[in-house]
């Protein structure tokens, strides 16, 4: 690793480049402007002086094109590098395509939408600050196929919800699956949303640009924030997830330090963020890349041995449960709306597709499995374990089979391998305001990405409550994120090209997202301060 001078001189020069690339690209619109001005003038044009100065976040993309991979010896190839990642799109920009609003009047025509003025334009090639030496996604040599998209969307979907659904029975009762299925085919419609407003404009590859076109800046810094935040909540899950599985595995820990008592969660909360912390300072990540692919197969295996212990080592299924629970409905929404958002991701499966007409296709294909694994878990987990049933169903799995031990150590693995990719999205928007002079040390961010790390740790000790928080997750930013702001910005984008039944579906999908973050939030919220009193 470098030193810090070394690093800095480095960093400089990198500065210093973007200065020369950001003044010979304001001379060349110039030149353009005026060229233009002389021939012929574009009323639609909205471009203004503020287009010169990029807009957070710039590391969006690439950061989180390292959430979604396939692995490469199939081969796949990961979804939407950031140098090939849209080169069916960047072949027909232009060299001044820079000067363009995100909403050009070219795409604008050809769709026929009413131009949507937007203050800033995206500008990821003369970002003053450079992510590529903090960050380093493996290299991608082709276009996605179908096949590979759908394993990306599952990869993205399928994730620790899949633990706590059979609780979400417990709270919500049986008809409450009939809301896991709801929010399935709303979440699929909001993710097909995403998509017609990518295809409004060659230059929108992201939900972030997705919300500076709708919404302006305002729309964009909303977005990227609740996005950070989900991201944030889910790396706080991650370590409470995986001191639970620890301690199931081994409950007699206990340790007492300079008269301070810690328990076993606390000293496996405190372990596994030491062990994680290292690779957040990574900067190539690259390898843990293809490691969390292991995702799919990771919850698959779990659903496997919850399977395997109620058949095989005969714990057998029981009749539980009733019909419906009005009071825990809330708590449960929150948790199946967790469940399905992975909003964050899809425009980086878009872009990266061969053929991204077949978006749709992927998006049904995904969330189909993930509601039959969704489901199928949910029911065989309350079916064996009934109203005993915990927030992560692998904690009421017996320890002393061989089945149970594989799923609770594939519980503890599997976080550990997404764990920085998951903060990492986070650290480098931190990074990004940090005044460009001062990026020349790499203790700075050295220590940004400690703190960020550390904080996870101490929101997971106060709140130690795997199912609440993702209920307060799910019910506060998984509803905006997956439900509301897709319907949203799709209205602001294509408002007079939509028929009446268009503008009615966004509608109540946006009533459905309204009403069920509003209750959800509370219940979460409740029950959660019911467990401090």
């Amino acid at each position: 690793m470098k030193g810090d001078e070394d690093f800095g001189r480095d960093r400089w020069d990198e500065l210093q480049t973007d200065d020369e690339e950001n003044q010979a690209e304001r001379t060349c619109e110039h030149d353009s402007e005026t060229d233009s001005d002389n021939s012929i003038s574009s009323p639609h044009r909205t471009y203004s002086n503020e287009d010169n100065h990029t807009t957070w976040p710039q590391s969006y993309r690439n950061s989180i094109d390292l959430l979604s991979v396939t692995p490469p010896s199939i081969p796949f190839t990961i979804v939407a590098g950031l140098t090939s990642m849209c080169k069916r799109r960047r072949s027909s920009e232009n060299s001044n395509s820079l000067s363009k609003s995100l909403l050009s009047q070219e795409s604008l025509d050809k769709e026929e939408v009413p131009t949507s003025t937007l203050p800033l334009k995206l500008s990821t090639t003369s970002s003053r600050f450079r992510i590529s030496s903090f960050l380093q996604p493996p290299p991608q040599d082709s276009e996605s196929s179908i096949t590979q998209a759908v394993l990306n969307g599952i990869n993205v979907l399928c994730g620790i919800g899949l633990l706590t659904t059979p609780y979400a029975i417990k709270e919500g009762g049986w008809l409450s699956l009939f809301i896991l299925l709801l929010f399935g085919i709303l979440s699929c419609y909001t993710g097909i949303l995403l998509q017609k407003c990518l295809e409004s404009s060659d230059e929108l590859r992201t939900y972030p640009d997705i919300g500076q076109a709708a919404f302006g800046t305002g729309g964009r810094l909303t977005i990227s924030i609740l996005l950070y935040l989900e991201l944030y909540a889910a790396c706080v899950e991650y370590i409470i997830m995986m001191s639970d599985n620890l301690t199931s595995l081994f409950p007699n820990t206990f340790m007492s330090l300079g008269g301070i008592n810690l328990d076993a969660h606390q000293i496996f909360a405190i372990m596994v963020t030491t062990i994680v912390l290292p690779t957040v300072w990574l900067r190539d990540l690259s390898l843990l890349s293809y490691l969390s692919v292991g995702g799919v197969g990771a919850s698959i295996l779990v659903a496997i041995c919850l399977l395997w212990v109620g058949v095989v080592d005969k714990v057998g299924f029981h009749q539980y449960g009733i019909p419906i629970n009005f009071s825990g409905l809330p708590f449960a929404i929150g948790i199946y709306g967790y469940s399905y958002s992975g909003h964050a991701v899809f425009p980086n499966i878009y872009c990266s597709m061969k053929h991204p007409s077949n978006f749709a296709t992927v998006m049904i294909i995904s969330f189909t499995f993930c509601w039959l694994i969704y489901t199928g878990v949910a029911v065989c987990g309350f079916l064996m374990f009934g109203d005993a049933i915990k927030s992560q169903y692998t904690l009421n799995m017996p320890t002393e089979l061989r089945a149970s031990e594989i799923a609770l150590w594939t519980s503890v693995v599997s976080p550990m391998t997404k764990y920085a990719l998951t903060i990492t999205p986070v650290a480098l928007s931190l990074e990004e305001l940090v005044p460009s002079c001062r990026l020349g040390s790499y203790s700075l961010l050295f220590i940004i990405r400690t703190v960020l790390v550390i904080s996870t740790l101490i929101v997971a000790l106060t709140f130690p409550f795997f199912g609440f928080v993702m209920a307060f997750a799910g019910s506060s930013l998984a509803m905006l994120v997956a439900i509301i702001f897709p319907c949203a910005c799709y209205l602001s984008i294509h408002r007079e090209r939509l028929s009446k039944l268009q503008i009615g579906a966004c509608t109540f999908t946006i009533s459905v997202g309204v009403m069920t973050a509003c209750v959800g939030t509370y219940s979460s919220v409740a029950k959660m301060a019911d467990k401090f009193v």
